[in-house]
């Protein structure tokens, strides 16, 4: 998510209809306060975004710091009074608080946002490839194109025969790919400077809040949004707590202090051996590794970390490609939202269809790559869209709760957040402004055209958040619904 890796819990967050009961709590505790930790930890923690952040340098940690304490705490939070109350996640809670277009709305912006996100995620397993072959691939939009399409199509195809050994994926993505090749990282970072090596990034004081060149210089803010999404997915579990008042704000502020550490430590050690002009937001992992490796004269590892990342990256890709389709074809199939075509399922019960028109566009979106000469600039762009489209689901889950709290003040939730009028406000702004400042072009971007960027970034969030839904609400007929066939293919 992480980031945009959230996976393992996409398919219970979503995969409830609507019309399940609200209050289906175990009867008794399943799960600790320190469980649910790291597992949301798991689900949002993430090494893809620390090169974005690594060109700040000692600055990435106000630049960390902000958006948890605006949009990931308000975020934790809300959801776990909603999911408390509500199953069926955020078509229900939008459906409910608002009105079930706008849960459709929610929903379909929930799985919309992955069609950027693979290509995103895949020119990052790309790029690390190309360190176990030849780095100068990295940089290569041809090569990482043709890698996003043959390992998404390689995918669609693991996921269409409804492999079952997927959903344990996430957990060992989290400590092959991300604790381990973290830890390692931050590690020779500090011996690297322990050793009298100076620091590529300036670690003084002066430095702790980034430079000030107007809207521009705070605009990478936006993508530590994305990086924080996911927090709602485990919010599922808040009925499994044995006191979930006292429990899950505890549970959410170590999680909240674990992704931070994960997030900040590794950027700042990336920004200690490689300058920030020169650093890959695709590839920066891998060139800190080689250059940490390439000190210590073990270059031999390159390829070793090499693997780690792809292995965690490929876990989380095949992971979350079936969860949020199926969240949305099982509420399509309740209220009639997708057209036949898109609602059937293959002979092992796989929304195939879903998964082959995504395809095809992300395929599409694939070659931006090789048009435009710039892999950096491209995956900031379709970061950048992916952010976006997500957004829209924060700004109306906010929303929902606070017109939940109002309109439905005595339904029984496990949890209350105290203040809620507040944590929303705040969250609503904070959503806000990381939508307007998305339309801004990154300060490393300058060269580009302004106005190119806001049209890009500006129609795919038009197209792909407002646009198609809309479409699909405005042409929808009745014989689209097939609710029998919903609960068949969720028995099945």
């Amino acid at each position: 998510m992480s980031s945009m890796d959230v996976p393992a819990e996409v398919p219970r967050q979503v995969s409830q209809p609507p019309a399940v009961a609200a209050d289906r709590r175990p009867a008794t505790p399943t799960m600790t306060w320190v469980t649910l930790a790291l597992m949301t930890t798991a689900s949002v923690a993430s090494l893809r975004a620390a090169p974005t952040m690594a060109v700040y340098g000692l600055a990435c940690v106000f630049l960390y710091l902000v958006p948890a304490i605006v949009f990931l705490l308000p975020t934790a939070l809300v959801s776990a009074e909603l999911a408390s109350g509500w199953s069926g996640g955020v078509y229900r809670w939008v459906a409910e608080g608002l009105s079930k277009p706008l849960g459709f709305l929610a929903v379909w912006c929930q799985f919309a946002m992955t069609i950027f996100y693979y290509p995103s995620l895949l020119a990052f397993v790309a790029s690390t490839i190309a360190y176990v072959i030849d780095p100068s691939l990295a940089a290569d939009g041809l090569y990482t194109a043709i890698v996003i399409m043959v390992l998404y199509w390689t995918g669609v195809w693991v996921s269409s025969h409804g492999t079952k050994t997927l959903a344990g994926l996430s957990s060992w993505g989290l400590v092959i790919g991300t604790l381990v090749p973290g830890t390692i990282l931050v590690v020779l970072g500090m011996v690297f400077l322990a050793q009298g090596n100076p620091s590529a990034a300036p670690m003084t004081a002066d430095h702790l809040l980034p430079q000030w060149t107007g809207l521009a210089s705070l605009v990478l803010i936006v993508n530590n949004f994305l990086s924080y999404s996911g927090m709602e997915m485990n919010a599922v579990h808040v009925s499994s707590l044995k006191n979930p008042a006292k429990e899950y704000p505890k549970s959410m502020f170590l999680a909240v202090g674990l992704v931070l550490l994960i997030f900040i430590l590794p950027a700042l050690a990336i920004s200690w051996v490689v300058p920030a002009d020169k650093l890959s937001l695709t590839a920066g992992v891998m060139q800190a590794f080689q250059a940490f490796f390439a000190y210590f004269g073990v270059g031999w590892m390159t390829p070793i970390a090499a693997v780690m990342l792809i292995s965690a990256s490929l876990a989380g890709m095949l992971t979350w490609l079936a969860g949020p389709s199926k969240g949305l074809l099982e509420i399509s199939r309740q209220e009639g939202y997708l057209p036949p075509f898109l609602q059937k399922l293959n002979k092992y019960g796989i929304q195939q269809n879903i998964l082959v028109t995504q395809g095809v566009v992300t395929s599409v979106i694939a070659l931006g790559y090789a048009l435009i000469p710039n892999v950096s600039s491209v995956y900031w762009i379709f970061s950048t869209i992916t952010t976006q489209v997500y957004l829209i689901v924060y700004l109306l889950m906010f929303a929902a709760a606070m017109r939940l709290r109002k309109t439905q003040p005595d339904h029984p939730r496990g949890y209350r957040v105290p203040a809620i009028g507040v944590v929303c406000v705040t969250g609503l702004l904070a959503s806000a402004a990381a939508l307007a400042i998305g339309f801004v072009p990154p300060s490393q971007f300058g060269g580009g055209s302004v106005w190119s960027y806001v049209l890009i970034v500006g129609g795919g969030l038009v197209i792909l958040g407002l646009l198609i839904p809309w479409a699909f609400l405005k042409f929808r007929k009745p014989s689209w619904r097939q609710p029998a066939a919903a609960t068949e293919a969720r028995e099945a």
